[in-house]
Formats: structure tokens, sequence, C-alpha cells
């Protein structure tokens, strides 16, 4: 904790879209694995946030991360008796992960981030400017 909130907050804000990102990159990176079986399969990732009171001052609130669960969506099933992870019946297992909704989500998380970077930045920059108007 800061003297000055606004740090909390960004950070707690940059912090919880870093979470974001992760579970949007886990997300992209099974997005084409496969299983033998409908409970072997991949389960998109998702951050639940919260708001989270500062003990500084209770008024404000940063964002904390509260989980990440997984989709309750279930997985794709494929006829594709050639691979060697098929069931008996020729069936595999696929994520119902939607790569361009991933992307959006990535594309959001990201400028989230970058908004948070700019307020912690020009915080930082007026609290020099404060400091240097004593000299």
């Amino acid at each position: 904790m800061s003297n000055l909130p606004i740090f909390d907050v960004a950070g707690s804000a940059m912090q919880a879209q870093s979470v974001r990102l992760s579970t949007v990159a886990s997300n992209l990176a099974n997005a084409n694995t496969v299983a033998g079986t409908a409970e072997g399969a991949y389960r998109a990732k998702q951050p639940v946030f919260s708001a989270e009171p500062l003990a500084a001052d209770p008024a404000l609130a940063g964002v904390q991360v509260l989980e990440v669960r997984e989709s309750d969506a279930a997985p794709i099933r494929r006829y594709d008796p050639g691979n060697p992870l098929a069931d008996p019946q020729g069936y595999v297992y696929a994520p119902d992960v939607d790569p361009v909704a991933q992307m959006v989500d990535m594309i959001s998380a990201s400028r989230s981030y970058q908004a948070n970077v700019e307020v912690f930045n020009s915080a930082k920059e007026l609290a020099v400017a404060t400091l240097n108007m004593g000299r």
C-alpha cells in the first residue's frame, strides 16, 4: 500500500489484466488440442474479478481476481478414426474455444492494461511535479 492510493488502484487493475491475458494465452494455446474422452478435453478458463476496497481509503476500490473458472461448455465431438487418441467409436473431443472471441478478449485486456499503465505513469509524473514545486 502506498500513500497515494491511485497507484494501488492502477496496480491491482494491471495485475488483474495480466491474469486475464494469461488465461487467454492458455485458451488459445489449447484451442486445437484433442482428447480421447470428454472429461479429458481442455476446458477454457475465465478469470472472475471483484472490487476490493482499499485499506488506505475504503471509498476507493481496486480489482481482485477471485478465481479462474473453467468453462461448463461441452467439448466438441469430432469423428477422427485415424487419430491415436480416438475412442473405440472413432471420436476425439476438442475444447469449445472460439479463437476469434479469445483474440477480442486479448485485445480488450491488452488495452485495459495499457490504459492502467498510462494512469500509473500520469500519477507518477504528477507526484514528481508536486514534489518539485517545493524547490
